[in-house]
């Protein structure tokens, strides 16, 4: 492939509480803004403790954005504003897009062995951040799993690759979401558009995510890739699982408090203003 990305940053996962005290890992958030553009923020949670989790993520709102749930293992109970509820299990995702806004809780259940999973959270663009909120509810049997010639899977959550479709479709930011593993000392190579931002986050094993790649990079890592036709990336001597996730950027100002965010501060203030007087939902039929 010509025109193979080269990492431009790397970093370990930050270790952080949020909801109403559930111990994660962040790998890029507030701080990073706007290197990720249009992703805002991913966290990582696993524990086999259940003390790490299981205060969970009570009623709070969220507009102009879309959260992106993926679980590896245990089960997360949610429910929202507009009737909606169930259980995210192992190896479900749910792509919820809150729009105008939404009010949800996630309340993780306790569980035998690890719960794990990763928020995404993935920005709106000016023109949609007031549409009507949705959710996808993706089974872990609905993407599809292909097996590349050079031994490696993927998961295809969304994007396409060797012509499968992930179920995740219709996005403005066109983006990519793939759960790859690659075989021992074998090899991974993807296209992705360019323009577009692309990352990597590590889930197990070691791998090298660039040709010219010096150091081996293990799990609890994120990788931003500098610009190009795609990647290329090798497993060392055990089994690498990573997340490539790519979408294309806004350019547009970002104003985030909290669990909103908007392009101006004038627009952040009428929102929690209108959260707070109960005119926050506003759902068209």
């Amino acid at each position: 492939m010509d025109g193979q990305r080269g990492v431009v940053s790397g970093a370990r996962s930050r270790p952080t509480i949020e909801g109403a005290g559930v111990r994660l890992r962040r790998a890029f958030g507030y701080h990073d803004v706007p290197r990720f553009d249009p992703f805002l923020m991913l966290d990582d949670f696993h524990s086999e403790n259940p003390d790490d989790y299981m205060a969970g993520f009570p009623w709070h709102p969220h507009r102009g954005i879309e959260t992106v749930t993926y679980m590896l293992g245990g089960r997360v109970e949610h429910g929202d504003s507009l009737g909606n509820s169930g259980v995210i299990g192992p190896g479900d995702l749910q792509w919820m897009t809150a729009g105008s806004g939404i009010i949800h809780q996630e309340m993780p259940q306790r569980t035998e062995g690890r719960l794990a999973g990763f928020q995404l959270w993935v920005n709106l663009p000016a023109r949609q951040k007031m549409i009507n909120p949705r959710y996808r509810d993706v089974k872990a049997a609905d993407p599809p799993v292909v097996r590349l010639r050079g031994g490696a899977t993927v998961k295809v959550i969304a994007g396409e690759v060797e012509g499968a479709r992930g179920p995740v479709r219709d996005i403005m930011v066109e983006p990519q979401y793939l759960d790859v593993t690659v075989p021992a000392g074998k090899g991974f190579e993807h296209a992705i558009a360019r323009g577009h931002t692309a990352f990597a986050f590590v889930v197990e094993g070691e791998g090298r995510f660039a040709p010219d790649a010096k150091a081996p990079v293990g799990p609890e890592h994120v990788l931003l890739f500098g610009d190009g036709d795609g990647v290329s990336i090798r497993a060392l001597d055990a089994p690498l699982r990573f997340l490539l996730v790519s979408g294309k950027p806004l350019g547009e100002p970002v104003a985030w408090g909290g669990p909103i965010v908007m392009n101006t501060q004038e627009e952040l203030d009428l929102a929690f203003e209108e959260y707070g007087n109960g005119t926050f939902l506003k759902q068209k039929k």
